[in-house]
């Protein structure tokens, strides 16, 4: 079992940036692959990042690409995303998500999912 929690979101308006955070519970954390998806009101749970087990391989939605990084500290049990040059179209709770072994686009391929953080991009 794995439990995580995210942290970080808040207001900000267009242009600016924010930098979410997710923490896991479980000590064996590089044996994860993880994800970050994210949420609008009446919209379907959609892809925004992943990153492989070590770190080695990221993988962008396009509508992020050039904006957001993903990034992990093993050592520190946690994930990361930089989110720069916010959009509104960004707003959205955001999770991140857990599945052993290798990274996937699709949200129903991940076994862990936190609580979520809200994102909300003013213009």
């Amino acid at each position: 079992q794995v439990q995580l929690v995210e942290s970080g979101g808040g207001l900000v308006q267009a242009g600016g940036s924010l930098r979410l955070s997710c923490v896991a519970s479980r000590a064996t954390f590089s044996a994860y692959a993880l994800g970050w998806f994210r949420q609008a009101p009446g919209k379907e749970r959609e892809f925004v990042a992943s990153i492989s087990r070590n770190g080695g391989s990221t993988n962008y939605a396009d509508s992020v690409k050039g904006r957001f990084t993903i990034s992990r500290d093993n050592a520190e049990n946690s994930v990361y995303l930089q989110m720069n040059i916010l959009k509104p179209v960004d707003t959205a709770v955001y999770y991140c998500a857990a599945r052993i072994l290798s990274v996937s686009t699709t949200p129903r391929d991940y076994t862990y999912w936190g609580q979520g953080t809200q994102v909300t991009v003013s213009s």
